[in-house]
Parts: structure tokens; sequence; C-alpha cells
């Protein structure tokens, strides 16, 4: 019933230019975008021509400083562009999302040379990344990672398996972590390594239960050589940079979880008001008015904790914990969703004839990447009660 039809989000937009970014979004999503997602998913085909639009209309670099080719945007509204995405195409969304991470070393701490020399082609000029540190061994403890990079002269030497890497094999550079000393955090060195580097393929994707169209692939590094001039930051700051990554990066999962809960959410509501059963639509039964009545909630409830966490971001106060409690919130919230979304949609939500099935499948892995919920349980618990075995 067209009357009861679900309505893009109503969003409070600190600008006028933020409200022309979010139709902007809008518009190139629904013309470009949504058109083929289905068929594309089911492919498995990554649309790297969305993500060469993206960066011809100013979407890559949102957040970063606009004298580098940035949007210089603040992360309440990035986070809203990603969500709009997401709920249109989790495979755009979470890229996005990926390729801004990826970005985050160089334009948080890269020097003012390195800065000048890369970030304009990576926030601007076409360019995809690909964020390192995951290994086949190495996944939770992160510090425990064994890629190794050896100096040589003025040249970094880099050899290792990186795994679960989102663009890997298509990314155009990869910012890697990589041992340059001891054992632990304090050993490790963050890289950017471009992806025609003699000694870096990629081996075949994974086959994944969702996301068929963003590659997921294993990264070896057979004796890359890189310039000094390509380390970032200090030797030995690489985890920490790694961290400081990771808070910002879990904002945007928890964007892209909420954008794929409201696309489930207007499915469904869709569904029940125009599945009639016993004479009347099925939206008019008590129990299904309060399942969508949860699931709104659900929904509200994260949106509003993500952007709480980005302000305090914006605002330069700490947001690690809150960053924390947003991913673990908005994920968890997209999985109870998604499979309620199947279930009011009964056996058709069962079928690839709907995107219901896709949707939870989809919200499956943000509960996993970067960070699993019960990394994220940990981060919030040490914030609340100090590191474990004092």
């Amino acid at each position: 019933m067209p009357d009861r039809a679900p309505q893009p989000v109503d969003r409070q937009l600190p600008t006028d230019e933020a409200r022309d970014l979010i139709s902007l979004v809008r518009d190139i999503a629904q013309r470009e975008i949504a058109p083929k997602v289905a068929e594309e998913e089911d492919a498995g085909r990554f649309p790297r021509e969305v993500f060469t639009l993206l960066s011809e209309s100013g979407l890559l670099g949102l957040p970063y400083d606009s004298e580098y080719g940035g949007g210089e945007q603040p992360y309440e509204v990035y986070l809203q562009v990603l969500e709009e995405l997401a709920a249109v195409r989790l495979t755009v969304g979470l890229g996005v999302s990926v390729h801004t991470l990826a970005s985050y070393a160089l334009a948080t701490y890269g020097s003012k040379q390195q800065q000048v020399e890369h970030l304009p082609a990576m926030l601007g000029g076409g360019l995809l990344g690909a964020y390192c540190l995951s290994e086949p061994a190495s996944g939770s403890d992160a510090a425990s990672l064994r890629t190794k990079a050896v100096r040589e002269g003025d040249d970094w030497v880099i050899t290792g398996t990186k795994a679960w890497i989102t663009h890997g094999g298509i990314a155009d550079f990869y910012t890697v972590m990589a041992r340059t000393g001891e054992d632990g955090p304090r050993g490790i060195s963050a890289f950017l390594v471009p992806a025609d580097a003699a000694g870096l393929s990629a081996a075949a994707p994974e086959k994944k239960m969702g996301m068929k169209g963003s590659p997921t692939a294993q990264v070896h590094f057979d004796g890359v050589r890189v310039g000094d001039e390509r380390r970032i930051g200090e030797e030995g700051q690489g985890f920490a940079i790694a961290l400081s990554a990771l808070d910002s990066g879990r904002l945007g999962i928890a964007a892209c979880a909420i954008g794929v809960a409201q696309a489930a959410l207007d499915e469904a509501v869709t569904y029940a008001t125009e599945r009639r059963q016993f004479g009347k639509p099925i939206a008019d039964f008590q129990g299904l008015r309060f399942m969508l009545a949860d699931m709104a909630t659900q929904i509200e409830a994260g949106r509003a904790l993500y952007l709480a966490a980005a302000r305090l971001r914006d605002a330069g106060r700490p947001f690690a914990k809150q960053a924390a409690m947003a991913k673990l919130h908005c994920t968890d919230a997209a999985m109870k969703v998604t499979t309620d979304a199947v279930q009011i949609l009964g056996g058709y939500g069962y079928t690839a004839d709907f995107p219901a099935e896709r949707y939870m499948r989809e919200a499956k892995v943000l509960q996993i990447v970067e960070g699993t919920n019960q990394i994220q349980r940990m981060v919030i618990a040490r914030h609340l009660a100090g590191p474990e075995g004092r």
C-alpha cells in the first residue's frame, strides 16, 4: 500500500552541504547501484565502475583534508553516507569503509611529503585501498603477526601472508602492518605498498556465504621491496596506528550494519502491508506489528549510538569505548532485524527472489570483521574495569 511504504530515513544533518551530499548519494545509489545488486552479488561481481564514480564524485575521501582531495566532512556525516550506501549494497558501503580505513594511516600519521605525494590519488584519483593486519594465524591476537619487514639500506623487504583482506587482489594500494623489531605490539611498523610491487600477489578469493561481490583474499608478500619513504610513522608505531584506525573503522562497520538492518526493515514493512491473509494485510496482526516495532527501535537505537560516538570523535574526545559499543550493538541488531525480516516474509523470505535472505547472510559477517563482537566486549570491559590480570 503506497501510503504506508517505507520512506527515506529522516536524518539530522549539521549543514545544508551535508543534506545535499546525502541527496547525491541517494541518487547515485538508486541510479547506479540498486538496479544491478541481485544479479552482481549472485555472480560474485565486484562493481569497480561504481567505486570509480564514487571517487569522481568525491565520496571516497569524505572525512579527510580537502587540501589532498578529501571532503573534510565530520564523521557523523561520513557515517550516514556509509549507511545509505550499505542499505542499497553492502559490498559498496563496506568497500568505502575499508578504503577509508586503508587511507587512515597515511592521512593521520604520514609526513607532509607523503601526504602530498600519495593522498590526492588515494582520496580522489580513482585508486582503491586495502588494509592488511590479519594473518592466517593472527586474527583477534593481531599483535602476534609474523609478516616481517627487514631493513636493507634505504629499503624494506616484506615477507609474509595476510588473510581476510577485503579488496585483496583488486586494490591499488595496501596499508600493511609488518614486524620490524621485537615480538609483541612494539615491534610492528606500517607501510604503504603499491599493488604492482614485485613479489606481491593474491590468492583466489574466499568462497563466502554473503557479500559475494566483495573479494576477500589472502595477500602474499614474497620479498616485496619498498623504500623507507613508504614507512608510515615511526618504526615500532605500526600497532598503535592499526588500533587507532580500527577505532574509527568500527564506526564504519556499525553504520553499514544499520544500513543493512534498515533495508531489511523496509522490505519487511512493504511485504507486511501488501501481503493479505485471512482477508486483511498481515501487518494488521499484532504479532507482526510488534516485531516491526522492535526492529525499528533497535535500528534507531543503533543509529543514535554510532552517531553519538562519531560526535565524540569529531569533538576530539576519546571515543574508543563508544566505538566498540556501537560496533557491538549495531551488528547484533542487524543480525536480529534481518532474521526477523526473513521470518515476516515466511517462505518467500527464504528464497533468492526477495533480498531478505541476502541481508541476513550479509549481516553475519558484520559481527566478525574488524574485531569480533566478543573482542568488542573485551574492549568495553577494559574501559570499565581495567585490563585483565592486573
